[in-house]
């Protein structure tokens, strides 16, 4: 039976990780008070007490307006700590399995970006992850790196949590519509990666993970707010008004192009990418009490 050590365990991708991993080997799953990415010692100090066949590794340092002023810290965590694993799988032959971001792009492609894209981030978050990627390439241990975008679900800070607070705040909210991509349940994330694992045969490499379709975060929005009401969720619908993102300055550059080919991981893995408006639905589902 394989020894699954997993970071970030409370966080939105960790936690249902937590869930989609228990049948593939015996899982020990650490929060930042167990498992520092920016404790260097403790981190190396766990890795040889548990000895892991596999790493999966969703904690991050995420917080991307403040990553501006924080970039030590963010390239302590999403940098230094993924190239750590990585020299400890290395040395263990442990699969190391991390996770990444579209912003290593700087969304200036006409199209969905492919693996094989030039790389260009055009903020401090991205900059920080880049270079985490790099780390584990350098580093030479058996791994699989999944880039995803616009991850959401019903804990942590992330966009659908938010859009539903706003809902019940104001009359009208006012949301960027002139940036596209694909938002990614975590749920999806974290299923994926266990159907990637169990059919892992030495596959390695940076694989694109995201749903399919496109929208644009108004049209995100107005879907959450339209499937939300549905449900009973909100008592009232609030506006939605198109804004771009120039009426909306962030400390931040944000993509304007988002959009992930995903083409290879289901080709190397034999998985579909289910649509993001239909996930949506699935997510607010469990959101509800049972029947």
């Amino acid at each position: 039976m394989s020894r699954i050590l997993l970071t970030g365990s409370n966080g939105q991708v960790g936690w249902e990780l937590q869930r989609s991993l228990q049948p593939l080997g015996e899982v020990f799953a650490f929060d930042r008070g167990g498992f520092d990415l920016a404790n260097p010692d403790g981190m190396r100090a766990v890795l040889r007490a548990i000895k892991p066949d596999i790493i999966v590794n969703p904690a991050a340092y995420t917080a991307v307006d403040r990553a501006e002023n924080e970039t030590e810290r963010a390239t302590a965590i999403n940098a230094t700590a993924p190239g750590i694993l990585a020299e400890v799988a290395k040395q263990q032959d442990a699969l190391l399995i991390h996770y990444s971001t579209d912003y290593v792009f700087d969304g200036t492609k006409p199209s969905a970006y492919s693996e094989d894209d030039p790389v260009c981030p055009s903020n401090a978050y991205g900059r920080s992850k880049l270079a985490g990627e790099q780390a584990i390439q350098a580093a030479g241990c058996r791994h699989l790196i999944f880039r995803c975008s616009w991850v959401y679900g019903l804990r942590g800070q992330n966009f659908l949590r938010t859009m539903l607070r706003l809902a019940r705040e104001r009359d009208e909210l006012r949301i960027v519509a002139d940036q596209t991509g694909a938002p990614t349940w975590c749920r999806m994330i974290a299923e994926t990666t266990a159907l990637a694992i169990a059919r892992h045969v030495g596959q390695q490499g940076i694989y694109h993970l995201a749903a399919a379709g496109t929208t644009t975060w108004h049209g995100f929005a107005t879907a959450i707010i339209a499937a939300a009401a549905e449900r009973g969720l909100l008592e009232r619908i609030p506006a939605v008004r198109r804004i771009t993102s120039a009426d909306f300055p962030t400390p931040a550059r944000r993509p304007a192009n988002s959009r992930l080919n995903c083409e290879r991981l289901q080709h190397d893995f034999a998985l579909r990418q289910p649509d993001w408006a239909a996930e949506l639905q699935l997510c607010l589902d469990s959101a509800l009490p049972a029947q």
